[in-house]
């Protein structure tokens, strides 16, 4: 009997139907002179070729090998919007993943989208806590006992599960979805969500009463919440985890984050590859016969271009910076690059990219420059997103512009997909990237005490601040509307200024809100939805759907138009966080 168990792990997560490389840039120093470096990485023909590499050097090894996918492959990119789940069941079957988690945006639109990808897909999706038992069995998307679908046992409380082969053992594989769906994706009303910690505890207890002590939970809960879970389940071998689009490893060359790449919590390691199919993680990992990983080596890999553009911050740039910058590329442990799998490149050129090509063709305008997102405020953005800020203010000046009277916008981050880099924005980069979502617009009027409680509610439900949030996809960007939220004062009392703007004489002016007072704001549907923290918008005296505009088309309009790109906006999020990261120059 062995007792050395010896897998080779490959993983990603919140791949949201990037099929092709994707633009980054990253900060880099050569020779003492900071640069920006442009390149390309990633995409499903790359994944393919590092999958192929894996498997044969776990062959090589005599290792088991394991493809597992952390969920979110709906959403995202024209792929989607124009295939609705047809490419992304097509391509992720010729990678071959192992199993896959449900993920929020699989759901988004209800369960019938879950049932076309199970009808197309070749491999198990993992549902554990997702709870069909009463499902209406006459209804047409009907997903109770689908032979892909591994979701949740109402008579044992259990999560159904697969197992694999890892020598003489078998090690099982849970899935494990947020419990909190209906909060952030809307799935059918007879379709249910159960407690993802007991859910876990119970199956990791029955899978023990079995005699298999090698369990992998995948996990679309995100990092935080993966971290709750290990620490409160004794017993989980390996937690691989997506939903937060945590980039682990140490990427500081690159001008990127230093996360632990399999942090450890109650002896469970955490993995998490970023998010768009930029990165993939590869390990290698011993377990002993108890199941515990004993060791783990690998890492997070992005797969770049070979050839890249640098680009002086101050100065020129010389030969000898790109031969300084090859070889620091070269040197870094999370580097790879673009080898393709060809048969899966040839499906998406022939297949699905004619029709995005078209789209890219429409030149919407030129922007001057870069508009970073980021879901939450930062040492390096203490205002958060800076297009975000953009997209409310088109829903603002487009619904003012067909009649509508509004006072102010509001956006939740996570409908923004992407930053803005400068230069010429297609359509295609709109509807498929950055606003991906088709959502209808809606005004309501609400008095000023609700905003007070939403704007609380919804930022602590992003920062997991005195309430389990449903990720940082909630936290509130505005136009019209500027608000001070301290995180380290009381529940309730948080929202320490908030003020509406009055513009007179082409000047905006600023005045504090009356808490009685009732006020016109727009938002996408989604957000008028209550969902993510943002339920005292229920609380609106009316709301109406704007029939003639949808998120992504306020924003074509407006930014086919404006002028005012070069404008930096006065900032209308000021965010001190509860974590001890004040950010005293914005109050």
């Amino acid at each position: 009997m062995a007792s050395n168990y010896r897998l080779k792990l490959a993983h990603i997560n919140d791949t949201h139907s990037h099929f092709d490389t994707n633009r980054l840039q990253f900060a880099i120093e050569a020779q003492q002179q900071a640069l920006t470096l442009y390149t390309h990485s990633g995409g499903y023909a790359r994944i393919g070729y590092q999958l192929s590499q894996a498997k044969l050097a776990a062959k090589a090894n005599q290792q088991s090998f394991l493809f597992l996918h952390g969920g979110d492959s709906f959403q995202g990119t024209l792929y989607f919007s124009e295939f609705k789940g047809k490419a992304n069941s097509d391509l992720l079957n010729q990678l071959k993943p192992d199993a896959m988690v449900l993920g929020n945006h699989e759901i988004d639109a209800g369960n019938g989208p879950v049932l076309d990808f199970l009808n197309d897909i070749e491999f198990p999706l993992l549902a554990g806590n997702m709870d069909l038992s009463q499902e209406d069995q006459q209804k047409t998307a009907k997903l109770r006992g689908h032979h892909h679908l591994y979701d949740y046992d109402p008579n044992s409380q259990t999560a159904k599960y697969i197992l694999k082969p890892l020598q003489d053992k078998q090690v099982a594989i849970v899935g494990i979805t947020l419990d909190q769906m209906k909060d952030i994706a809307r799935p059918d009303d007879d379709t249910h969500f159960v407690n993802a910690i007991e859910t876990t505890r119970r199956t990791v207890a029955k899978l023990h009463a079995k005699g298999i002590y090698h369990i992998i939970v995948l996990s679309h809960l995100g990092l935080d919440q993966d971290r709750v879970l290990a620490d409160e389940i004794d017993g989980i071998s390996l937690i691989v985890g997506g939903h937060s689009h945590t980039l682990q490893g140490d990427f500081r060359d690159l001008g990127l984050s230093n996360i632990p790449y399999a942090e450890q919590v109650n002896h469970t390691p955490i993995l998490h590859a970023g998010k768009y199919a930029e990165t993939i993680g590869i390990c290698d990992i011993n377990f002993n016969e108890a199941g515990m990983i004993t060791d783990i080596n690998g890492g997070n890999f992005f797969m770049l271009d070979q050839q890249f553009i640098l680009q002086a911050n101050d100065g020129e740039v010389c030969a000898e910076n790109y031969q300084s910058v090859r070889a620091t590329l070269d040197a870094h442990p999370g580097i790879l690059w673009d080898g393709e799998d060809a048969k899966i490149q040839q499906t998406i050129l022939q297949k699905y990219r004619p029709r995005v090509d078209a789209l890219d063709q429409h030149i919407l305008r030129f922007i001057p420059r870069d508009l970073e997102h980021t879901r939450l405020p930062s040492k390096a953005l203490p205002h958060g997103s800076e297009i975000a800020p953009w997209v409310s203010r088109s829903m603002y000046h487009e619904t003012k512009a067909i009649g509508m009277q509004v006072d102010f916008a509001l956006h939740n981050a996570g409908g923004v997909r992407q930053s803005l880099n400068k230069g010429q924005l297609s359509l295609a980069e709109v509807i498929g990237r950055i606003l991906p979502f088709e959502l209808p617009l809606v005004t309501y009027q609400i008095q000023g005490q609700y905003l007070f409680q939403m704007l609380e509610s919804a930022i602590n439900a992003a920062t997991n601040n005195s309430v389990m949030g449903t990720g940082a996809g909630s936290f509130p960007y505005t136009y019209g509307l500027k608000y001070f939220y301290d995180g380290r004062r009381a529940l309730g009392q948080r929202i320490i200024k908030l003020e509406i703007m009055r513009p007179a004489n082409g000047q905006a002016r600023w005045f504090s809100l009356d808490p009685t007072q009732h006020y016109v704001g727009v938002s996408s549907a989604y957000t008028a939805s209550g969902k993510e923290g943002y339920s005292p918008i229920l609380q609106s005296n009316w709301l109406h759907s704007v029939e003639e505009l949808t998120l992504p088309e306020a924003f074509i309009r407006f930014i086919s138009r404006t002028d005012k790109l070069n404008e930096t906006l006065e900032p209308e999020v000021h965010y001190t966080s509860h974590r001890g990261r004040a950010n005293a120059a914005n109050r």
